[in-house]
């Protein structure tokens, strides 16, 4: 029956071969509280911790790298992109003040490489070492017919605990908090479908090379920047000082932002306080495009933003600073009469704040 198995495509060896691959970097993850070790049915994590808690909040999180994975299979690299994986999920957590705990994740491919898989494995286990996530469980799967011998995409899954007292989000928000822009390392997971596009339409090849960026394929892989443990520390350091966070993903700068900001607040975001990496503006011009016609969709070099207590925004700066997060103060919060021009206000379900992005970009 395993030769018949074999025949449908599916190749349980390579399989088995995979996961010995990747043993050793998965376990390098797991720490004292990891019950069980590596490869049973179920993860399982000791949640003894919660006892210390007065009130333990779980907040969780589930994500995918969207189509970066074809600039990955194109290229034939494939050691990156467990890191954009990662901070997908994990950066989603921090954000109302929760510390992750543990991550699974979900490798759907048309065909099993060992080496290839324990490279995206590698990569993910990595990034949760950086993140201190324990990543207790996985699944490759192998879909032949369904998907190419060389396609395969990639999601995870999360968990992480705060105190209910420390809950951020926009009940904390008040007028005169200071917005804090933290650099992002590039296009990060979002926005893919119209890198690709824009490439087409112009005749690049990932494998192209470009005064700016070197080999424009590389440039695009460079993977997501971690945020979660500079903003663990940040909010040991300093525990009223952060009252949101936003973490800039799908919709772009303004949508994300309107989203920790209560409802009848606003922010005006100074775009002269940056200029956007050199990959934004690269693609921007093969596009056609100004990069205010990007900024619904590219993170335009912000990747997490900090709304924070207009006395502690040098204290949060530095914190950031030392831990190799560069910040800047991009705008404030004002909750008095909303100003002529466009807003986006809320996003995705959320009845948030209004957000505004106002000047020109830094040249």
């Amino acid at each position: 029956m395993a030769n018949k198995y074999a025949e449908a495509g599916v190749d349980t060896a390579a399989g088995d071969l995979a996961v010995e691959l990747m043993k050793s970097a998965v376990s390098a993850t797991h720490n004292s509280s990891v019950v069980g070790g590596f490869g049973g049915f179920a993860g399982l994590f000791d949640v003894s911790i919660l006892k210390d808690f007065d009130k333990p909040l779980l907040a969780t999180s589930t994500d995918g790298v969207g189509t970066k994975v074809a600039i990955a299979q194109a290229l034939d690299k494939h050691d990156t992109i467990g890191q954009d994986l990662v901070g997908m999920v994990v950066d989603d957590i921090i954000v109302v003040g929760a510390r992750p705990i543990f991550m699974t994740d979900y490798i759907a491919c048309g065909r099993v490489v060992p080496s290839r898989i324990a490279d995206i494995v590698r990569g993910i286990a990595e990034a949760c070492a950086a993140t201190g996530t324990a990543l207790v469980g996985g699944e490759t799967a192998e879909h032949p017919g369904l998907l190419g011998p060389d396609d395969y995409d990639v999601a995870g899954a999360a968990v992480g605990v705060v105190e209910a007292a420390d809950l951020l989000g926009p009940e904390r928000v008040q007028h005169g908090d200071v917005v804090i822009a933290m650099e992002s390392s590039g296009i990060h997971s979002n926005g893919f479908s119209l890198v690709r596009h824009i490439l087409a339409e112009a005749g690049v090849k990932y494998t192209d090379s470009n005064a700016d960026l070197g080999n424009i394929g590389e440039a695009l892989l460079v993977p997501t920047r971690l945020y979660t443990s500079p903003l663990v520390a940040l909010l040991e350091e300093l525990p009223d000082a952060v009252h949101s966070l936003s973490h800039v993903t799908g919709g772009g700068i303004a949508a994300n932002l309107a989203r920790v900001l209560p409802v009848g607040s606003w922010v005006e975001l100074d775009r002269s306080t940056w200029s956007p990496p050199a990959v934004f503006r690269v693609l921007s011009d093969l596009g056609g495009m100004r990069l205010e016609d990007a900024e619904g969709t590219w993170n335009l070099g912000i990747g997490m933003i900090a709304v924070v207590r207009q006395d502690a925004a040098t204290g949060v700066m530095a914190s950031l600073r030392a831990r190799g997060i560069e910040s800047w103060v991009a705008g404030r919060v004002s909750t008095g009469p909303l100003p002529e021009g466009e807003f986006e206000q809320g996003a995705k379900g959320v009845n948030g704040g209004a957000v505004s992005l106002v000047g020109a970009y830094r040249s």
